[in-house]
């Protein structure tokens, strides 16, 4: 069934929306889509009237999303989204586009700097890279595949394995310099940096070496591992890091293993691939690709 035009919202009506559903406020959408007030009000109304429901509830001067608006929230959002991704892919001018969410870390330091090998493989392909960290509805989102760290469970989609992940203790060679280290029981009382989100992740170790003992609660801490490498290059203290984030300060001696004693973690690498998406021609390409570069066994492990 194909609605008359009429009653379907032009772009207009729906950036309005949205505008205000994020604000929660009508006169602060108006000035974020240069508009009056009363054009914002009268877009929401029309709306309103084209769907039969409320939309905003007034509350203490502020517009509050009703259920109804709740539920087409993440749906007009999908739209304005994809409308601005068909212009952009449009405008560009590529015989196909790829667009990717990855761990952040994991994109900066070990995809990116591979990605010219890629494109290099795919002439006219562009990629479209955006940071994610945790799972995401790809109804919403309107990604092609992601790379997720954790087990193979997503919604609607299908997790393909990529690789594990190894964890190695290093430090600067200065740090070593002056504080150096012989054995792994040595580093219990040393000064140790901190994932924030995986709080226990150097007991863990100790207790792959057969040490116990928990230092989880003493130390710097940081809520990336991008900010840990920086502070462990800079001798701020011993850091438990994947090898993959950390192939350029091991090749430039930037910063060493302090005792060579990898650690698998639980969880693991995959590519995920939406239901909608199975098909998508560069996305099989791109998969099959980062599968080739994992398979190397310099790709991720040194």
């Amino acid at each position: 069934m194909t609605l008359p035009r009429k009653l379907m919202p032009d772009l207009t009506t729906l950036q309005s929306f949205e505008s205000a559903a994020r604000h929660g406020n009508f006169t602060r959408a108006a000035l974020e889509l240069n508009l009056t007030q009363s054009a914002i009000s009268r877009q929401i109304k029309e709306l309103e009237t084209q769907l039969g429901v409320l939309l905003f509830e007034r509350v203490r001067q502020r517009a509050i999303l009703s259920e109804a608006g709740k539920r087409l929230l993440p749906e007009a959002r999908r739209l304005l989204h994809q409308t601005e991704e068909m212009m952009i892919r449009a405008a560009s001018g590529a015989t196909a586009t790829l667009a990717i969410a990855t761990l952040p870390t994991f994109g900066s330091r070990w995809l990116t700097p591979r990605l010219p090998n890629f494109l290099a493989t795919h002439p006219g392909s562009l990629v479209d890279i955006a940071s994610r960290s945790e799972p995401f509805d790809f109804e919403e989102e309107s990604f092609d595949l992601a790379i997720h760290y954790g087990q193979p469970i997503w919604a609607r989609a299908t997790c393909t394995f990529l690789c594990d992940e190894k964890i190695v203790p290093v430090a600067s060679p200065t740090l070593l310099q002056s504080d150096p280290v012989a054995s792994a029981a040595e580093l219990v009382d040393k000064p140790l940096l901190h994932l924030a989100t995986r709080p226990r992740l150097w007991r863990q170790w100790f207790e792959h070496c057969d040490i116990d003992a928990d230092p989880s609660y003493r130390g710097n801490r940081f809520d990336q591992f991008s900010m840990i490498i920086e502070a462990a290059s800079m001798a701020m203290g011993f850091a438990l890091l994947p090898l993959y984030l950390i192939e350029q300060e091991l090749s430039s001696g930037k910063l060493k293993i302090v005792v060579d004693r990898p650690m698998s973690t639980e969880n693991n690498y995959y590519v995920v691939t939406p239901d909608g998406k199975r098909e998508h021609a560069l996305g099989l390409a791109f998969t099959a690709w980062l599968l080739s570069q994992v398979s190397n066994k310099d790709a991720i492990q040194t």
